[in-house]
């Protein structure tokens, strides 16, 4: 065997362990926070060798860094890559919260919403963590405005619509139902959430773009 094929089949070993311990770490930390991540806890509880677990990630902040970051990507391949064939429009919209509303409902991470859950955790402390966590917070609320902007832009919003207010009010809705269904294990909450998001989704949409806007009861 070459060196360059057992260098390869560490790094590919290497590579499964992260997956598996960053699968691990973002579902405890949608429940119990970052804070509840250590390495040892980590390394017992998936039988692993803390000293490997120390080699791959080097300290408890950096185990939290790369939880946040892989949770962003989980989170951009369920909520906003199903968007990529849309045109710009109140649809558009429309897809892109109702994405995030099963993404929350269908538990892709155990708790709810995972940047949900560690933004109350991080918001009035200071340090990398908080600021990897509020720039995942920041690239979502302005992708949410950007696509507001572009329908309005495309004509199938009014031309007065305030993309940053209408962002504002949708990501609202769409967090207090994740959080009334985590603490109540109520799943009408996201029922209410599509009501009310289709309602001012139509309300701002020219008269030729409500079509596709479908909750029931809006």
């Amino acid at each position: 065997m070459s060196g360059s094929t057992r260098t390869d089949g560490r790094v590919e070993r290497g590579n499964q362990t992260r997956r598996l311990v960053l699968g691990r770490t973002m579902d405890i930390a949608s429940v119990e926070g970052l804070e509840g991540l250590s390495l040892g806890r980590i390394a017992t509880e998936l039988k692993l060798s803390k000293s490997g677990v120390f080699a791959l990630f080097g300290s408890k902040e950096e185990l939290q860094l790369a939880t946040v970051r892989a949770a962003a990507a989980i989170f951009a391949r369920a909520v906003v890559t199903p968007l990529a064939d849309l045109p710009p429009g109140p649809g558009r919209v429309w897809a892109l919260c109702r994405n995030w509303l099963a993404y929350s409902a269908e538990r892709v991470f155990a708790g709810g919403c995972f940047f949900y859950a560690v933004s109350a955790e991080f918001d009035a402390r200071t340090g990398p963590v908080h600021d990897a966590i509020a720039q995942a917070r920041r690239d979502w609320i302005g992708y949410v405005e950007r696509t507001v902007e572009e329908a309005r832009q495309a004509g199938g919003f009014v031309p007065d619509t305030d993309a940053a207010q209408l962002a504002f009010e949708i990501i609202a809705l769409m967090e207090s139902a994740n959080a009334q269904s985590v603490l109540f294990a109520d799943p009408s909450a996201y029922e209410r959430a599509e009501r009310g998001i289709a309602r001012r989704l139509r309300a701002e949409a020219t008269d030729g773009a409500r079509d596709g806007i479908d909750a029931p009861g809006a």
